[in-house]
């Protein structure tokens, strides 16, 4: 039995979801690298070991319920439970657009990934959690899912015209909000963190926040204490605005 504390990160084998299972790592925690595809999230888990990290890859495809029952398993049969888990894993679809032009099946897919993937996992590693006493659910949002900056016409946020990821954002507050509610005093935290816009494949190599940087309020929500916070959105500059 691994006497750290276990944390898994959806989507981990690139960008901030890898950024993250490293700080974490860095933190002491065993880190199981998820990834949908194995050799990939074998890759980036290596890199993490090369720097003196205990981290492992899980395979795990969040739209693929046998995946996430074989993963959920994997975990109890090696670790009996999990301390952390971040639902990094999340996709902009191809062709994301505006209200007015958006293909349904485009609107669907961002849906089956970022929220009903990200329930599906929930649940499915919820009994682990909830043996570890003190467990932490981080949840990735965006500045996108805010009404209040997306409605102000004086935000670049309204701008941006890509319905499927803003409003499945959206819906992953809300779970957010309903699932800290469930678990209200059972020592089981649940909020969402707000990466910003940093250099990956989803946010544009361009911009101007490091996965490092945007990592970071992530890590600081996994390892909130007793007390801390339940059922909001953090970004780096504070909480949220809904």
């Amino acid at each position: 039995m691994d006497t750290n504390k276990i944390a898994l990160v959806t989507g981990a084998n690139k960008g901030i979801g890898k950024e993250i299972a490293r700080q974490l790592g860095e933190r002491g925690f065993t880190v199981l690298v998820g990834s949908r595809d194995a050799e990939r999230g074998a890759v980036a888990a290596k890199e993490l070991v090369a720097e003196g990290l205990d981290t492992r890859v899980l395979q795990l495809e969040v739209t693929d319920a046998a995946s996430i029952r074989t993963a959920a398993g994997e975990v109890e049969a090696t670790y009996g439970r999990l301390d952390v888990l971040v639902n990094n894993a999340a996709i902009i679809p191809e062709g994301d657009d505006g209200v007015s032009s958006i293909e349904a099946g485009v609107l669907r897919s961002a849906f089956e990934t970022n929220v009903l993937g990200l329930v599906a996992v929930t649940q499915a590693f919820l009994p682990l959690l909830q043996r570890a006493g003190q467990a932490r659910i981080v949840n990735l949002s965006t500045s996108l899912a805010s009404f209040a900056q997306v409605g102000d016409p004086e935000s670049r946020m309204s701008t941006v015209r890509t319905l499927g990821y803003n409003a499945s954002k959206a819906a992953v507050n809300m779970v957010t909000v309903m699932l800290a509610n469930e678990l209200r005093g059972t020592g089981v935290l649940v909020n969402a963190a707000d990466p910003g816009n940093c250099a990956t494949d989803m946010g544009g190599w361009s911009a101007a926040r490091t996965p490092a940087q945007g990592a970071a309020v992530a890590v600081r929500l996994a390892m909130l204490p007793a007390d801390g916070p339940t059922g909001y959105v953090y970004a780096e500059e504070g909480q949220l605005p809904w």
